[in-house]
C-alpha cells in the first residue's frame, strides 16, 4: 500500500481515511473534476482572448506607423511652402500696396 502523509493507508481506519479526505479538500489539495474542468476552459478561452487581442494590437501598431509616416510627409510639405509676407521672387514695399479705401483713426 501507499503511504499518504507518512500513514499507511491499510493501517488507517475509514474515520481516518474520510478526515484526510476532507482536509485535502479544505486545503485545495484536491478538486472535483468538474472544478478542474472549469478552470481549464476559463483558461483556454483567456488564451483565445490574448491571442485575439495581441492581433488587433499588432494592426493598431502598423496603421499608427503608416499614420506617423503621412504626418511627417504633410510636415515636410507645409514647411515647403513659401511663408506669407516672404515672398522669395520679390519684396513688396508698403508705399507700393494699393488699398481700396485709406486708413483713418478715429
Amino acid at each position: 500500500m501507499s503511504e499518504i502523509f507518512g500513514i499507511n493507508a491499510g493501517d488507517a481506519g475509514l474515520g481516518a481515511l474520510l478526515t484526510l479526505v476532507i482536509l485535502l479538500i479544505l486545503t485545495g489539495k484536491l478538486v472535483p473534476r468538474r472544478t478542474h474542468e472549469d478552470v481549464i476552459t476559463d483558461r483556454d478561452n483567456w488564451r483565445q482572448a490574448y491571442l485575439e487581442s495581441e492581433k488587433a494590437r499588432k494592426v493598431e501598431h502598423e496603421q499608427t506607423g503608416e499614420l506617423l509616416e503621412m504626418a511627417r510627409l504633410g510636415g515636410h510639405i507645409l514647411t515647403a511652402l513659401p511663408h506669407p509676407g516672404h515672398a522669395d521672387e520679390e519684396e513688396v514695399s508698403r508705399g507700393d500696396r494699393m488699398d481700396p479705401a485709406p486708413r483713418t483713426r478715429m
